[in-house]
């Protein structure tokens, strides 16, 4: 019996872990297939019931599946009619079939209510599993995301959740009934017969397993191979996707196709060599089996020449011997799908075990909030790798109620200050505090809840427009959606489109202009309407008109808000409380447009410069 699914998920993996370089393999989990096993069994325990019931449905089966080789032989030794009687010629094929087909009937039975019993248990464990990893995703760090492989990652989860089913499926449900079998044949065959005939198929089931263990240990190189090309092929195939428009500007879709290729080629020989070792390990599972037949059916018609056995127990041993074929066969089938299922199944547990960089303090209680708070920026040092500091040893105050602009050239560490803010990153040195409050010491979930951001780069859900305004509050009314799509000056042109509101935004929002992008942003922020707002570049897609008449629109938003607003134009942030000038992770000027200009520093350099350039 070939092995189902091979080609379309090679066993035990070895992808690299997301953001892990490619073609490295993380390191096996502790614990090995049992730890992984028994971290599954809480899901499955939560449908003790089901359980046990599908348990006793199974053994039902096995129970009417061995009856059966007994019945042909009561019937064939009572098939000695003598000549002429009519009888016989109708009762015993009756007899045969109607038993026969009851036995069948029942098997089929059993084995679909197992089936439909423990359904719900099977579905729940995936359920539960792949939400709790999706959860783990979206609680993991800015700078996992940063690193990680889509594709690769996408993969795994794929796999992980596939996993499930077949583990629960092939371990619970065809070990323990192909150990009963085996069981039950042996007794039969032990007590009506001499020991031959239990320790022939004995003999052949331990060369069996030992055989099947040691070529499918041998073979695991070549599926770890083709998993790991396969996910290689599915992120570069993915990245390339997702950047569409950048392979069109440089006109390489030949080179893209070139690298996929070269992906499937490697694909397509780990999955050959995988291909070439199965077909050697079911060539060698199929003598063993016929082998241990032939031995069989020898000692069985012996037995029957000399009259020690009748003519229904060489039916019978034939029967039990083509009923074990298929169990034993499949046991080869079964130690193959649940060593994929567990490797694959710890690449998700893998997954979820990674460790979450920024997490809530112990104890961490809500952030307070009366009316728009302060921000503190209290001596704050941060390096996103040890040997490239990016701010250092910043200080500066957003008062309640305040817009503080932060400008300064590209790589200063403007943007980090937002994500400092938000928590993406935990500092290294100093303090952020909100209303007084460590931001370290409160839970992530209240400092995102006070925060709304405009930011550089607008990102889109695939979906309608008004989802993605939606987005900022969800449950928002419709009113409301479009109350805040005017005020983003955006109102109009969606209400131009042909289906309005309903529009599909394509995926990353493709399907709009930047600005359009930048204004729907602007608008979910409007909607959200927190007490701290962050504008990084808020304005930056957008025309001179659009700009002037949006920045108003912010403006009179931001009144009594705190506000952090990061730009490059200077003409965006002439009305700030205070304007911080940033270079190289250090604040060197700091003041209102007025004192800045009056300084005749780095500020009114890049003013002079921005004002030359529009023509000023």
């Amino acid at each position: 019996m070939r092995q189902h699914g091979e080609t379309a998920s090679a066993a035990a993996s070895a992808v690299p872990l997301p953001g892990s370089p490619a073609g490295t393999a993380p390191p096996p989990a502790a614990g090995g297939d049992w730890k992984t096993l028994s971290r599954l069994l809480p899901y499955l325990w939560q449908y003790k019931w089901r359980v046990v019931m599908a348990l006793g449905l199974m053994v039902g089966a096995k129970l009417a599946n061995v009856s059966v080789p007994l019945l042909l032989k009561e019937l064939v030794d009572a098939m000695s009619p003598k000549p002429g009687d009519p009888q016989a010629v109708l009762v015993v094929p009756v007899a045969l079939l109607v038993g026969y087909g009851a036995l069948r009937l029942l098997t089929s039975a059993f084995t679909e209510l197992r089936e439909l019993v423990f359904a719900k248990a099977t579905q729940g464990a995936s359920r539960s599993i792949a939400l709790q990893t999706f959860e783990h995703l979206h609680a993991l760090s800015l700078r996992f995301h940063l690193a990680r492989q889509t594709g690769g990652m996408t993969r795994d989860i794929e796999r992980g959740v596939r996993g499930i089913e077949s583990l629960i499926s092939y371990s619970l449900y065809s070990i323990i009934p192909t150990l009963i079998e085996v069981g039950l044949v042996l007794t039969i065959l032990a007590v009506k017969f001499d020991a031959w005939f239990a320790g022939i198929t004995l003999l052949a089931l331990a060369l069996y397993i030992v055989f099947t263990v040691r070529i499918t240990e041998w073979r695991t190189q070549f599926r770890k191979q083709a998993n790991e090309f396969d996910s290689a092929a599915h992120t570069r195939a993915i990245d390339s996707l997702l950047n569409y428009e950048t392979v069109k500007y440089f006109g390489n879709e030949v080179f893209e196709a070139g690298r996929y290729d070269e992906s499937l080629e490697r694909l397509r020989v780990a999955r050959l060599k995988a291909q070439t070792t199965l077909s050697l390990l079911n060539t060698g599972q199929q003598l063993i089996i016929a082998a241990a037949l032939v031995a069989m059916l020898w000692r069985a018609t012996e037995g029957v020449v000399a009259g020690r056995m009748t003519l229904g127990d060489l039916v019978m041993i034939n029967a039990f011997m083509i009923q074990l074929y298929i169990p034993l066969n499949f046991l080869g089938v079964l130690y193959r799908e649940i060593k994929q299922s567990l490797t694959d199944l710890d690449k998700m547990f893998v997954l979820m075990d990674r460790e979450r960089e920024v997490a809530d303090a112990p104890g961490a209680q809500a952030l307070v909030l009366q009316g728009a708070p302060d921000v503190v920026f209290d001596r704050v040092s941060f390096a996103y790798e040890s040997d490239r500091p990016i701010l250092k040893d910043i200080s500066f105050t957003i008062p309640a109620g305040k817009t503080v602009a932060v400008v300064g050239p590209s790589g200063s560490g403007k943007s980090t200050l937002a994500r400092l803010m938000f928590r993406f990153y935990d500092v290294q040195q100093g303090f952020i505090r909100i209303a007084g409050q460590d931001v370290r010491q409160v839970t992530q979930a209240s400092v995102r809840r006070a925060l709304g951001i405009v930011p550089q780069d607008t990102v889109l859900f695939n979906d309608t427009v008004a989802y993605n305004i939606a987005y900022g509050r969800p449950g928002a009314g419709q009113a409301e959606i479009e109350g805040a799509a005017r005020a983003a000056r955006i109102h109009d042109f969606i209400a131009s489109t042909p289906q309005g509101y309903q529009t599909s935004v394509g995926e990353r929002g493709l399907k709009l202009s930047g600005g359009e992008k930048q204004r729907v942003a602007i608008a979910r922020t409007l909607l959200k309407d927190p007490p701290i707002l962050v504008f990084d570049e808020a304005t930056s897609a957008l025309d001179s008109a659009n700009e002037r008449a949006i920045q108003a629109e912010l403006s009179s938003v931001a009144q009594n808000k705190t506000t952090l607003v990061i730009a490059h134009r200077l003409s965006t942030v002439v009305d700030a409380h205070e304007i911080l000038v940033m270079d190289a992770g250090h604040i060197v000027e700091r003041g209102n447009h007025a004192t800045l200009l009056a300084l005749h520093g780095r500020y009114a350099s890049m003013w002079s410069l921005q004002q030359s350039a529009d023509g000023v």
